[in-house]
């Protein structure tokens, strides 16, 4: 999952950038809220942690701005404010949480996962996909009953596909969503990955539930895909 953090204190915004890449997340960070808004209108995330008080433009009018535009990112308004009336006004204008500071990173955690979830239309931390299961909470996945021995990246590649199950996710996709701006990635990696993923989830069941759609991307699914 790709998480973009708008922060001004760039110690806060460093350490919460360790603390959920050490989760597994991929994290872009934005110190003002004019390149926060360029980021989150160019490049895709899976959720936004946004400060309210931020240099060159503040964070509800950012919020405000991207709500109009249509984008539909879960935003979390993280903020040093307590007063009722920011809390509203930020909920009013779109944001799907609000978290003051301080706060205990854990409880943090919780909110980001389960806001991803929620745009996923998941509401449960366990995912079901035929007999393919995902912890998200603890980062797990078993067929069968049987554990996976997945890599962090090989896990945080199947999360994607399982969050969007039944639907073709592009080779574009998984790399907006898995990896930085910054990432100097080779043009295979997504092969690679997909191939170690289909010989932990696959290779020992006859049904296979990752599947290639020719010219598209990939999906997974329960079901028998014939375009292959």
């Amino acid at each position: 999952m790709r998480l973009l953090i708008v922060e001004d204190e760039k110690p806060l915004a460093l350490v919460l950038k360790k603390g959920f890449e050490e989760q597994g997340f991929t994290v872009d960070l934005s110190f003002d809220g004019e390149d926060g808004l360029f980021l989150a209108e160019n490049y895709a995330f899976d959720a936004i942690l946004l400060d309210i008080t931020l240099p060159e433009l503040d964070g509800l009018t950012l919020l405000k701005t991207l709500r109009r535009g249509g984008v539909e990112t879960p935003v979390l308004m993280l903020t040093a404010k307590r007063e009722m009336n920011d809390k509203v006004a930020g909920l009013e204008m779109g944001a799907d949480d609000y978290i003051a500071k301080p706060f205990d990173f854990p409880e943090l955690l919780a909110r980001v996962r389960s806001a991803i979830r929620r745009n996923k239309g998941q509401i449960d931390p366990e995912i079901k996909i035929g007999e393919l299961s995902l912890d998200t909470n603890i980062r797990i996945a078993r067929r069968a009953g049987q554990l996976l021995k997945l890599s962090s990246k090989e896990y945080e590649y199947l999360e994607y596909l399982a969050l969007n199950r039944n639907w073709v996710v592009s080779r574009n996709e998984l790399l907006d969503h898995i990896y930085s701006t910054s990432y100097d990635f080779d043009s295979n990696i997504i092969d690679v990955y997909i191939s170690n993923l289909r010989r932990k989830v696959d290779r020992d069941y006859t049904h296979k539930l990752i599947h290639t759609i020719r010219g598209a991307g990939y999906r997974l699914c329960a079901e028998t895909v014939e375009d292959e």
